[in-house]
């Protein structure tokens, strides 16, 4: 394979996001298997941790917030193959990626999804622990893998508003 075409998938930082995708895939999962097999949350009902924060046993077939609920097998592989192509969008994006705490955040977002893919495969669905909630408002339930998406997309989203924090020049010209 010549240089040109390995660069479009192997970038300067491509390491560091592909080691932190493995690092907080192996989190979630190891997460997830205390929680199922060892603690076994399933058979505890709502376990209330703080007067704002409870552990609980939810199965979301669907994506955030319940969204797009997969009732059957194809609606299942659908949701699994769209997480899949994401994930490869973001491996080719990592590649062209100039600072490292960007590849830091695609690593998260991919590891993260990964977590919940697998869930998806293994169970049928993901598996949701953490319920925080106040003042009679509950938001929704998530998992370690979602709060690693949520912090990588975080901080794609500050590169965005403050590029020359991340060593990027800015986009707009003067």
């Amino acid at each position: 394979m010549d240089r040109l075409k390995l660069e479009v998938i192997w970038g300067r930082y491509s390491w560091l996001g592909f080691a932190v995708a493995i690092a907080a895939l192996a989190a979630d999962r190891l997460h997830k298997m205390w929680m199922l097999d060892v603690y076994d949350i399933g058979s505890r009902g709502k376990v209330v941790v703080t007067p704002f924060f409870d552990l609980v046993m939810a199965w979301n077939k669907g994506v955030s917030y319940g969204l797009f609920q997969a009732e059957t097998d194809l609606g299942r592989i659908l949701l699994m193959l769209f997480a899949l192509a994401i994930t490869v969008g973001l491996s080719l994006w990592l590649a062209r990626i100039a600072h490292p705490l960007i590849a830091i955040a695609i690593g998260l977002v991919i590891g993260g999804a990964l977590g919940n893919v697998y869930d998806r495969f293994a169970y049928g669905a993901v598996a949701d622990f953490f319920s925080f909630h106040a003042f009679g408002f509950y938001w929704y339930i998530f998992n370690v893998a979602d709060i690693w998406i949520v912090m990588g997309v975080g901080l794609i989203v500050l590169e965005s508003f403050f590029p020359a924090a991340f060593g990027q020049k800015s986009a707009t010209k003067n």
